[in-house]
């Protein structure tokens, strides 16, 4: 029994093609001079290179697992879109959705991220785990059945559940999504059912800015059984420990899942260029602790984490880190550089009364 890694290089090889962040080059957009999209290799290729050389590496069982297949891929999405993503990636790749650029190979890249996650699940749920973290890349928690967005082009986290509910492994699943963008993908494919919860911790209208409002609670089936945590810029380590205790913890014990998934982005850091949030590696490493506790009460401790966004490539390995030391109670402790800056950027205690009430509010309207 262990705690899992599952990685491959090949997921490290994705790309997008000629970007400036996310504006595509052309017109008045310039190259810039370490060019390309921000979700790139190098903050999960870092965070791999952190846990060997801090030794963190040698206390993990480290796997790769076969691509998700045709039949699991189809589970979630349709076949006619699958078939176009196939097709373009055959013949040099392109884009397909919002900010989904990708090249040859493309398809199958994607389908071996969807693959990690998958078998991460599934060996967490036979036991054969303590725990587990999927290196997913590319990220699915943005992609909707039939569109991917947001550097997201197929749905790991719900292909890794659909295969373990065709698998017979488990029947109630928790998706906590602390990415620090609202998880629309894992919410639209699930939100008529109540046999998955799903709960988007995340910066209000930063992506997708029309998604991921509070009264957004599922439909049918699933009403009451999605739930958003909008939260504005800058709401800090603090906050971010209170809504895992006071609203996702809460919310968890009354589902009762048979296993916790967690959409595992970094970019709530306060290093992150695609948010204004000010979390820290610690932020990450206490969440964590938090979703173990959740685990080892309400599932005997079946967790699973997959790695989402995060572009700090600066910071991110050192979150990473944090998050994979609890996991697997290791002493391969590696500090944060940043931690006494980032202790004096947190928010005032003017601002912090006023968060600590909007979170209350929330809990209000969420747990009612």
């Amino acid at each position: 029994m262990a705690t899992g890694f599952f990685w491959d290089e090949k997921c490290f090889w994705h790309g997008g093609g000629d970007y400036a962040l996310t504006l595509p080059l052309g017109d008045f957009v310039q190259p810039l001079a370490a060019g390309g999209l921000p979700e790139n290799p190098e903050t999960k290729r870092r965070l791999k290179n952190l846990i060997e050389v801090s030794g963190l590496i040698s206390e993990l069982d480290v796997q790769s697992a076969e691509p998700a297949d045709w039949l699991e891929l189809a589970r979630v999405h349709p076949e006619s879109f699958l078939r176009k993503f196939k097709e373009t990636s055959d013949a040099g790749g392109g884009e397909i959705g919002l900010r989904t650029p990708f090249l040859k190979g493309g398809f199958e890249i994607a389908a071996l991220s969807a693959g990690l996650a998958k078998e991460a699940l599934s060996q967490v749920l036979d036991g054969r785990l303590d725990n587990a973290y999927a290196l997913s890349r590319p990220p699915g928690h943005h992609c909707l059945p039939d569109w991917p967005n947001g550097f997201c082009l197929l749905a790991n986290i719900a292909i890794a559940i659909e295969a373990a509910i065709a698998a017979g492994q488990a029947t109630r699943f928790a998706v906590v999504d602390w990415d620090v963008h609202h998880g629309n993908g894992t919410e639209a494919i699930f939100y008529d059912r109540d046999d998955v919860l799903t709960i988007s911790i995340h910066q209000e209208h930063n992506y997708p800015l029309e998604t991921g409002d509070i009264t957004e609670r599922g439909t049918g089936a699933g009403v009451g059984y999605n739930m958003n945590v909008p939260l504005p810029p800058g709401a800090g380590h603090t906050t971010y420990i209170d809504v895992i205790e006071r609203i996702v913890q809460p919310a968890l014990a009354d589902f009762r899942p048979d296993v916790i998934i967690v959409a595992c982005g970094f970019d709530a850091s306060a290093f992150d260029p695609l948010a204004r949030m000010l979390a820290t590696a610690d932020t990450f490493r206490a969440m964590t602790a938090q979703m173990m506790q959740s685990a080892k009460h309400l599932c005997d401790g079946k967790l699973l984490l997959v790695h989402e966004g995060g572009y700090s490539e600066a910071y991110v390995p050192f979150c990473g880190h944090a998050v994979l030391e609890e996991l697997a109670d290791s002493t391969a402790h590696v500090p944060d550089p940043m931690a006494a800056t980032l202790t004096k950027r947190q928010p005032s205690e003017r601002m912090q009364t006023f968060l600590n009430a909007l979170v209350t509010d929330m809990a209000d309207q969420l747990l009612d």
